[in-house]
């Protein structure tokens, strides 16, 4: 049985930061992760680096850089001419941005000394770990500290279950392989409204239910008055106080069933995204 001073379990933000320090200072330290990458192969960075903060973010830069082009450059003088959008070639940089960024991590755990184990693991009794690798059998680990930080996946609602590539959650929004015309977000958080920016940006109409009846109501009432000002100049219809009941596929669009305080109502997409959190 190996015997580690620390194993982490889940090599996310949290998770490899905790390995390296903890290497860092001087303790043996292994850290499990299950994640199969894009590619079908094991890689590291949890939610955040493979299909979260990274990858978005890639996607903002893009989308930014076009609405730029379109609605700015020619008032500097800089006349571009007809403008398109590559989707396809969008979201293989994202995917390079990605490789590259979780490859990072691969070497920093290389260079702290850090074992990592790619693989599944159960926490058992008195600080043992089952160690599940990808392709071997089960064997067990002990270890004096055990780091549990397995992140966490988006919330699912009974109303919109996903559908492959028509109902999607934030993960299925990152991997649009052509802009919709109409797509619909559920959840007006920090996700959803992101996702909207991209695709508003590069040209789809962008409808964003939100059940509660104010705008952001965690943050500074005045930042949260800019930021909807602003997002409704980049196209996001943002529809408050607004309860989806339900949705149905059909074929190559979804109709999504909500009320609000004018009663019931429908609507039609090419795509809906589901952000209503995660857990």
């Amino acid at each position: 049985m190996d015997t580690y001073d620390v194993i982490v379990i889940g090599a996310g933000p949290a998770g490899y930061h905790a390995a390296i320090r903890a290497a860092q200072l001087g303790l043996n330290t292994a850290c499990i992760e299950k994640w199969i990458g894009k590619s079908g192969k094991p890689v590291f960075g949890g939610t955040c680096l493979n299909v979260g903060c990274i990858p978005s973010k890639a996607l903002l830069d893009a989308s930014h850089k076009y609405a730029e082009a379109r609605d700015h450059f020619a008032e500097i003088g800089i006349m571009t001419g007809d403008l398109s959008v590559d989707v396809p070639a969008m979201i293989s940089r994202k995917d390079d941005v990605v490789t590259k960024l979780t490859g990072g991590v691969s070497a920093l755990f290389k260079s702290n000394g850090v074992t990592a184990l790619e693989g599944s693991a159960k926490l058992l009794a008195n600080r043992v770990v089952e160690f599940t690798p990808h392709d071997g059998a089960a064997s067990q680990l002990t270890a004096e500290h055990v780091v549990i930080a397995t992140g966490s996946v988006p919330v699912d609602i009974p109303p919109c279950p996903l559908v492959d590539e028509v109902v999607v959650d934030s993960t299925g929004a990152l991997e649009f392989q052509a802009v919709p015309k109409r797509l619909g977000i559920i959840g007006a958080g920090v996700i959803g409204l992101e996702l909207g920016s991209v695709w508003a940006r590069l040209g789809a109409e962008v409808v964003v239910l939100e059940a509660l009846p104010d705008f952001m109501p965690a943050l500074d009432k005045q930042i949260a008055r800019e930021t909807a000002k602003q997002l409704g100049r980049q196209g996001l219809d943002i529809r408050l106080g607004t309860r989806v009941t339900g949705s149905t596929v059909k074929g190559d669009t979804v109709e999504v069933t909500f009320t609000d305080g004018d009663g019931d109502h429908e609507e039609v997409f090419d795509k809906l995204i589901v952000a209503v959190g995660r857990k």
